[in-house]
Parts: C-alpha cells; sequence; structure tokens
C-alpha cells in the first residue's frame, strides 16, 4: 500500500492493522511444506559455486543471471534451473547450498521444513547419489542441532523422465532410507500425468515412505485425481487447478488433505495473473487445508514470509486466517502428533 500527501483515519487504521499482521508473520513459528533445495540457489551462490568448481556459466556476473529470472512458463523457468544444478558437484556445494537455506530459515522463524530434492537432475551429469544426500542431510543434521530446526527429506522424481529411471533413483535411495521421509514427483506437469509412475510409488509407499506429488499446478483437475486415486498421496503439492472441479473439492476437504501453496510461485509462472486473484481464500473457504511456502526461493523472488507478506498485500489476510494458514502447516507435516501439536501450542500463543 503507497501513500501520498497525508493519509486519513482509514488509511492509518487499515496500514496498522497490515503492519500488524506483518509483524504477526515475522514472529509465529512456522513450518515450510513445499521448497525444493535447488530452487534455492541464489545467483550470488551460483557464482561462487561456479568459479569453485571451475565451471564457465553464460552469465557475465550476478545481474545477468537476475535478468535470466524472468519467466512466462513452468518450462521457461526449468530451462534455467536446471542449467544452475551445473555448479553443484561435491559434497560441501550440497552443505553449503542446504545450510544457506536453513539460515534463512532461522532468520525468518521457520522452524521445521520439508524439502525436496532431485536426484535424477544430479545422476543424470554424472553426480553420485551419495554426494547429494550425503551434503544436504548433514547440513541438515546441524541445522537441528546448531539452529533448532527439525527437517525432513523428500526426493522427487523428475516427470520429464520415465519410471525406468524413477526406479532406479530409488534403487539408489535404498540405502539411505534413515536419511528420507518420503518421495514426490515435481519437473514438467503437462503431459506427464501422475499414473505414468504408479508403480515406482506404490514400491516407495510399501519402503514405508510418504508420498507427494506436484499436481494441478499447470495440469488439469484429472491429475489431482490421478495423484489421489493412483499414487496414494498424503498431501498435494500446488492444487491449485482443483478448484476447477467441485466434486474433487469436497473429496479433498472431507479428506482432510492438505494443499502446499506457493503464491509467488503462482504469480512468476503465470498460474494466476496477479496476486489480487489469488485463491488461497477461496481454498480456506471451500474447507481446504491450505499452507503457504516459496517453492524455489531464489528465483521466484522470496522466502516464507515474503510469501506470507505479498498475500497480505494483495488480499489483506487476517491474522485469523495467517494462523489458520501456519496451523495448517503444522498439522500437514510428517511431524508426530506430539511435536505437531507443540508447535500448533506455540502458534496459538502468538495469536
Amino acid at each position: 500500500m503507497t501513500y501520498s500527501g497525508t493519509p486519513n483515519n482509514n488509511d492509518l487504521s487499515e496500514y496498522t492493522a497490515m503492519n500488524d499482521v506483518k509483524q504477526l508473520i515475522h514472529t509465529v513459528p512456522k513450518a515450510e511444506l513445499h521448497m525444493h533445495i535447488e530452487g534455492s540457489l541464489e545467483p550470488e551462490m551460483m557464482f561462487q559455486l561456479a568459479q569453485r568448481n571451475g565451471i564457465a556459466l553464460p552469465y557475465a556476473d550476478v545481474d545477468a543471471i537476475r535478468k535470466a529470472y524472468q519467466f512466462d512458463c513452468l518450462q521457461d523457468f526449468l530451462d534455467v534451473y536446471y542449467q544452475g544444478m551445473s555448479v553443484l558437484v561435491n559434497e560441501p556445494d550440497f552443505y553449503d547450498l542446504t545450510w544457506a537455506y536453513l539460515q534463512r530459515c532461522k532468520a525468518q522463524n521457520v522452524v521445521h521444513t520439508e524439502i525436496f530434492f532431485d536426484p535424477q537432475g544430479h545422476t543424470e551429469r554424472g553426480i553420485a547419489f551419495d554426494t547429494v544426500i550425503r551434503g544436504i542431510s548433514r547440513a541438515l543434521a546441524d541445522g537441528q542441532s546448531e539452529l533448532g530446526i527439525s527437517s525432513h527429506l523428500i526426493l522427487c522424481f523428475l516427470r520429464h523422465l520415465d519410471q525406468r529411471s524413477a526406479q532406479e533413483t530409488l534403487d539408489q535411495a535404498e540405502p539411505y532410507l534413515h536419511l528420507i521421509a518420503g518421495v514426490g514427483l515435481d519437473s514438467s506437469e503437462v503431459g506427464h500425468p501422475p499414473s505414468k509412475f504408479t508403480e515406482v510409488f506404490d514400491r516407495a509407499g510399501g519402503l514405508g515412505l510418504k508420498r507427494v506429488a506436484h499436481a494441478g499446478e499447470e495440469g488439469p483437475p484429472e491429475y489431482v485425481w490421478e495423484a489421489l486415486d493412483l499414487l496414494h498421496i498424503d498431501r498435494i503439492d500446488h492444487g491449485n487447478r482443483s478448484l476447477e472441479d467441485r466434486t474433487l473439492v469436497r473429496r479433498i476437504a472431507e479428506s482432510g488433505i492438505a494443499l502446499t501453496v506457493c503464491p509467488l510461485s503462482n504469480l512468476r509462472l503465470a498460474v494466476v495473473p496477479d496476486l489480487a486473484r489469488h485463491p488461497i481464500r477461496e481454498m480456506l473457504n471451500a474447507g481446504l487445508k491450505a499452507t503457504v511456502n516459496s517453492d524455489d526461493p531464489a528465483y521466484f523472488g522470496g522466502y516464507v514470509n515474503e510469501n506470507y507478506n505479498a498475500l497480505v498485500d494483495a488480499l489483506n489476510l487476517s491474522q485469523r486466517e495467517i494462523i489458520e494458514l501456519v496451523i495448517n502447516g503444522f498439522e500437514a507435516s510428517f511431524l508426530d502428533d506430539a511435536r505437531k501439536q507443540q508447535h500448533i501450542q506455540a502458534v496459538r500463543g502468538c495469536a
């Protein structure tokens, strides 16, 4: 909200209320359930790692990278995203990437995070699975011991690759299942329905892993149905287009399954034309367990608090709605019930 001249009493009241909500966002403990660790690669770190590993980037400087972060659709973003991965080569690279994200969590009072990683994006270019998971998991362990941030790690399959590649990735993951809480499905959605990965998700469930999937971001509501009925997912990642199907909305609401919504991502990838038209309030009003997350924050202009603040600016969300969204994040997490309740009580204490 921008003021020119002297604001009237109504303007002051609205401005004060908005500031109060943003202060709540800053101070309340939060969970994040939808964040791709490779998507937290800031331009400065990309340059640093490129120099460390002797990798030539097609950008002259950090400003040139930031200018490249302009996207018209999901595929435009993915092209730059996979190019950025090239600087991640050695275990310390994955550690440093993850540690930088955890420090941002600490600054924004994110006390629990469930992060995605894309092993195929690394193994396809010759980086060992072991290198990737050891670097990430070592940082997550330090995040718990040094920063007090709990975490779960979710292995995502790239849906533009075939199921055989996903099965091979799960083979590689089996010795590390003690470090992995679940599997997910990401990358180019349109043309790659969840039904393509039924067998590997069944296998993951048999191994005791939680299951989530990107569905209904660019893909149709039918993809959400498939993710629910064929992949037996525990959470829906994105899920915006579920709202096009009233029967599906009722099903999701009655089941209590959560949607991990990413507002700034939705704006940058043209899932919504304007945040003022973002459906998150509609989701809450329909009884859906929506949560707020950052997706690929280095590329989309903000981490968790920036996503909450953007919604407040665009939709004037109330303190009650913010508390509901934050509690949804903990309820939808893969924490045990005792830890969930501990965090939820802390959230209510901030209201």
